[in-house]
């Protein structure tokens, strides 16, 4: 599950190439599976958003994008730096993101707090999930 928020005003087409970069990066280097794209993009007024432009960044824009998987199962630390760096390359050739603004915050969870459909707990494949 993947929380994309940004400042308001982007075409559609901007929306898609994030989420479609987003879902890419966690295909490609977080071990997510292919059909595994469960994204919300939440759009924000300007005032609405509280970013220090310059902690940890040469510095932010209007176009800052924050990030938050929350993921199912720990990943080690060398995968989420891939991930990472993948994530930012791609957002960085669409929709054409600066390094500096995008922010990523992976979060975990256990299996028995998902249920993709049908009341079912748990994951499909990971143990303790419920047929």
């Amino acid at each position: 599950m993947t929380r994309i928020s940004l400042q308001k005003g982007k075409p559609p087409e901007y929306l898609r190439a994030i989420s479609d970069g987003v879902h890419r990066a966690l295909v490609e280097a977080f071990d997510v599976p292919p059909k595994d794209r469960f994204q919300l993009i939440h759009q924000h007024e300007a005032h609405e958003m509280s970013i220090d432009p310059h902690y940890e960044a040469e510095g932010r824009s209007a176009d800052y994008v924050f990030i938050n998987v929350i993921a199912g199962r720990p990943r080690s630390t060398a995968t989420k730096a891939a991930f990472y760096r993948r994530l930012v390359a791609l957002l960085g050739e669409a929709p054409g993101l600066r390094p500096d603004d995008v922010m990523i915050v992976i979060q975990h969870s256990q299996s028995e707090d998902w249920s993709f459909s049908a009341g079912r707990q748990g994951l499909p494949g990971f143990a303790g999930s419920q047929p």
